[in-house]
């Protein structure tokens, strides 16, 4: 039992971080060159191991079930509260309507081979999935476990179907005009933090685990994002589409399209399931619930889509500098106030300073700044 409840815990931090999102990082790695993206990999999930891990200490050092929002409130105060609910919002919006974009684009390519349609059918997509949201059949929600073990089965396989047309050429270039660009997206497809009381829960018979547990279940999404770019960056060059899966034709570029609409069809559903839980339960609104967790998603992706503002790539970008900025913050600052004001001796601990805070959270403040002027 203890080995199920470990593996569980490890799958189901990367289960939460292996989405959609993976679906932009060929992209930005091609603009940037492959090595500035997987050094941007490297980094970041270095640096997620240890967020998670700091945030894995506050989970066991607070007695009860929490999530992030309450662990915020117990060691922030009421501004730490409104601050990681801004920051959740800010991730789930900008992930609804970077799915709302991509959907529409690979469902018109599926079916016209073009991206003419895209804009109904990113209407059509909403009001389909909207109608399964409000249709009392949450129990789909697992349909994200669906689209993560598909995802982790897939890429090795797509990975040894490319890989006689792997160019090394075509991975040994860095673009350092657009070095940047890969910050915030791949910031996006890494963040995990909302299972981290979950992997806790998971394990409460064997705690000590938990820190085994944080490391192995963030690797596992930095490995499969690398062999996934590598794969089509190495057979493609430049010429990636901001989503992958559309980035090929014939019977391969299908099959990877279908692939593309099921991952972020599984994800758009699970995360509106959390934006529905988040308004009646930390909000306490249950009169708007529609217009917070559907017509707002609409309206974001008319107004972007009329004006053409952003597209799928950037929506991620934005939304990963943005929302992964503000919580890596706040867990720094929640750890640290743990430290002194929490309930139990945890199993293990991070070592944590103030120089250390101030020097990532300007960090953050620059990615977040530089990719919203990029």
């Amino acid at each position: 039992m203890k080995i199920k409840s470990s593996l569980a815990a490890v799958f189901t931090l990367a289960g939460t971080a292996i989405g959609a999102g993976i679906l932009g990082l060929p992209y930005a790695f091609a603009k940037s060159g492959f090595l500035a993206g997987l050094g941007w990999l490297v980094a970041l999930g270095a640096l997620m191991i240890y967020l998670n891990l700091a945030l894995g200490e506050v989970s066991l050092r607070t007695n009860g079930k929490h999530h992030l929002v309450g662990y915020a409130k117990k060691y922030l105060g009421k501004w730490g509260r409104v601050a990681m609910i801004f920051a959740i919002l800010f991730e789930i919006y900008s992930a609804l309507l970077a799915y709302l974009i991509g959907e529409g684009q690979s469902i018109s390519r599926l079916f016209f081979g073009t991206a003419q349609y895209s804009f109904v059918f990113g209407i059509l997509f909403w009001l389909a999935l909207s109608l399964l949201v409000y249709g009392g059949i949450k129990r789909l929600e697992k349909v994200e476990y669906i689209g993560v073990s598909l995802l982790l089965s897939t890429i090795l396989l797509i990975f040894v179907l490319l890989s006689p047309n792997i160019s090394i050429s075509n991975v040994a270039q860095v673009n350092f005009s657009n070095a940047f660009l890969p910050f915030g997206i791949v910031l996006f497809a890494l963040l995990g933090f909302t299972s981290i009381p979950n992997v806790k829960e998971e394990i409460t018979k064997n705690k000590k685990f938990l820190r085994k547990a944080i490391i192995f279940g963030t690797l596992i999404p930095v490995v499969a994002y690398a062999l996934f770019s590598f794969a089509f960056v190495g057979t493609l060059g430049g010429a990636v589409d901001q989503v992958a899966t559309n980035s090929f034709g014939g019977l391969l570029g299908k099959l990877l399209i279908v692939l593309g609409i099921l991952t972020m069809m599984s994800a758009f559903f699970v995360l509106s399931y959390a934006l529905r839980d988040i308004t009646e339960e930390d909000l306490k609104e249950h009169r708007l619930v529609f217009i917070i967790v559907s017509v707002v998603p609409l309206a974001l992706y008319i107004l972007v889509s009329i004006f053409n503002i952003a597209g799928f790539a950037t929506v991620l970008g934005i939304g990963g500098a943005v929302s992964g900025g503000i919580l890596g913050i706040l867990i720094l600052l929640m750890n640290i106030k743990s430290k002194k004001k929490g309930d139990r001796k945890p199993e293990y601990a991070v070592k944590i300073n103030w120089f250390w805070i101030i020097l990532l959270s300007l960090i953050f403040i620059a990615g977040i700044v530089a990719q919203i002027l990029g």
